[in-house]
């Protein structure tokens, strides 16, 4: 497993964010059972980098919590055997890793959410990773079902890892 890590930005978190993502990764990969050894790159950034992001590829102009870019497309979520999967998958040159995608955090919005909602940073920088490794496993909440099973699954993971609020 490969996970590429930046923090491009001066907030610290009062736990190590590498280590608690490779934790994250590494647990929600074996969750969905996925066959292969996962590389992820994981960028923290400020307010306004993560608003020119979300302005630029989803046109909406305003900073947001975390983003999720999946390098892959599934039938259904985390079907490695589909026939969408099969034709978009990419593996590593140099590793053989399955090159899942990027996951792209606000420091600022996480902090800010954690305190809205009572709970401790490394609660919220969780389960933001968490959600957002659902994503580059192709679950999604657009549909009333999909987000109802994301939620399920979002809630499950957290609560075999033992993060709660």
């Amino acid at each position: 497993m490969t996970v590429y890590y930046e923090n491009e930005t001066e907030f610290e978190f009062p736990f190590s964010e590498h280590e608690h993502l490779q934790k994250l990764i590494r647990f929600v990969t074996d969750f969905v059972a996925c066959p292969y050894e996962p590389e992820v790159s994981v960028t923290i950034v400020g307010k306004e980098r993560i608003q020119e992001i979300n302005r630029e590829f989803r046109q909406v102009n305003r900073p947001t919590d975390v983003l999720s870019f999946p390098m892959m497309e599934y039938d259904k979520p985390s079907d490695f055997q589909g026939k969408m999967f099969q034709s978009t998958i990419s593996l590593s040159p140099g590793t053989g890793e399955l090159v899942l995608g990027d996951i792209i955090l606000c420091a600022e919005v996480i902090s800010e959410q954690a305190d809205e909602y009572g709970h401790s940073e490394l609660r919220e920088f969780s389960f933001l990773v968490v959600h957002s490794m659902l994503h580059l496993f192709g679950y999604d909440h657009m549909e009333e079902s999909e987000r109802i099973e994301m939620e399920e699954l979002q809630k499950d993971i957290m609560e075999k890892l033992g993060i709660n609020r």
